[in-house]
């Protein structure tokens, strides 16, 4: 069977960070659908507006080619198929497939012979073929690799950030066939400018998108731990890494609260699948320790600042300045932010958080927690610099420090100021 960019009709299964980018580049170019169970996300996208800001108004009018649908029915004329779901764990930081083995059996319904689904969500090597593809095969009748065919193309998508957008960076891809392979590897090429590398199997391709946050993960890790050592022996962290950075191969991570949908969660389903196959991880999974813990570190060194400021700790007020998992993004989802609230809120302390780049309903449903809208001067026994927010950034932090009340302290976990302007940092 030959595979050709002629009479491309794409079908985009989830419109969050990675899926609505991904729908606008290629309906430049080719006719798309992109599609979403959520209605309210799929009416303000038709209204011409993207809640994540990772696609501008102005951009989103100007696609002509692509359309957006909650309606099922509106895939049936597409030929290739692009699944962009979540890929979460659950409470027991186990992979959650629940979304892929939904969109897959979604797909079925419609995939015809000749036609070609292509995953990006993040995996574990294998989850494709061994569990996507087979719900496939029984919901449509078809057969794989011969009535129709799959690639794996994994997301990078790196929300808010601005310079580093999907055609600027390369591309991995990857088809069930040799010729499938070049197929998918064709489509993509045609919107990313920044390249394309083909890898060798589906496997290879889905193996090397989890290693690329599990190694970032333990990069980060062993920032953070390397930020609890210096905090005993009382050298500043940042000094210390600016000094080691001074060679060429020292990697410049710094310590922090590692949240989000990919960092924190890709490297549960590398250990996932290692141990069912019989290998217990040890340095993955070490790592993921520390950082998971981060916050509660945060807290408890807060706690212990304001004690040896003769700052009363029960009943004290408290000033978070962000929530979203990074600066300058409205994402919520698996922020570490939460965990300094919850701590704090251990020691019976009163703690208010304030973030204007968060969706105050999202929050409220995920988290439980309702968000302050102003700030008030002269108030606050604490004050946490969480996420590293322009407008934090703009304030300067002669005017952070005027929500604290005359004695408080301020800790700035992600570095935003200088070593001499808060009293104590990560």
């Amino acid at each position: 069977m030959s595979f050709t960019l002629n009479n491309v009709n794409i079908g985009i299964i989830g419109l969050g960070y990675v899926g609505l980018p991904l729908a606008v580049e290629f309906g430049k170019k080719y006719q798309t659908i992109g599609f979403d169970i959520n209605k309210e996300r799929v009416t303000a996208l038709v209204d011409g507006h993207d809640s994540t800001l990772e696609v501008s108004d102005e951009e989103l009018a100007d696609v002509k080619q692509l359309n957006f649908s909650c309606n099922k029915q509106d895939l049936a004329n597409c030929n290739i198929y692009i699944v962009t779901v979540p890929t979460p764990i659950d409470d027991n930081n186990s992979p959650d497939l629940n979304p892929l083995r939904k969109a897959s059996g979604l797909l079925g319904e419609f995939v015809k012979k000749g036609d070609v689904v292509i995953y990006e969500s993040t995996v574990y090597p294998g989850a494709t073929e061994e569990v996507c593809l087979p719900i496939i095969e029984k919901t449509s009748g078809l057969v794989f690799n011969k009535d129709f065919f799959a690639g794996y193309s994994p997301e990078r998508i790196n929300p808010g950030d601005k310079v580093n957008t999907l055609t600027k960076i390369m591309k991995i891809t990857s088809g069930s066939t040799p010729e499938v392979g070049q197929f998918v590897n064709d489509l993509y090429s045609s919107i990313i400018t920044a390249g394309t590398h083909l890898a060798g199997s589906i496997k290879v391709a889905e193996a090397a998108k989890v290693i690329e946050n599990t190694q970032r993960d333990l990069n980060i890790a062993i920032i953070n731990e390397f930020a609890k050592i210096f905090n005993k022996l009382g050298i500043d962290t940042e000094e210390v890494l600016d000094a080691a950075g001074t060679k060429w191969n020292f990697l410049k991570f710094k310590p922090g609260l590692v949240g989000g949908h990919c960092i924190s969660v890709d490297p549960y389903y590398l250990t996932h699948k290692a141990q069912e196959v019989g290998y217990r991880p040890e340095v993955i999974l070490a790592g993921r320790r520390i950082n998971d813990g981060m916050g509660e570190y945060v807290a408890t060194q807060l706690v212990k600042k304001l004690s040896s400021q003769k700052i009363h700790v029960d009943e004290a007020k408290i000033l978070v300045l962000g929530f979203t998992f990074k600066g300058d993004c409205p994402d919520v989802r698996n922020t570490k932010i939460i965990d300094i609230v919850d701590e704090l809120k251990d020691f019976n302390m009163s703690v208010d958080v304030y973030d204007g780049w968060a969706n105050p309903v999202e929050v409220e449903h995920e988290y439980n927690l309702s968000l302050i809208n102003s700030l008030t001067e002269d108030h606050y026994d604490g004050i946490v610099l969480a996420v590293d927010h322009s407008e934090f950034k703009k304030m300067g932090v002669d005017a952070i420090r005027k929500f604290g009340k005359q004695k408080h302290v301020l800790y700035d976990v992600k570095h935003v100021f200088g070593s001499k302007d808060s009293d104590i940092r990560l």
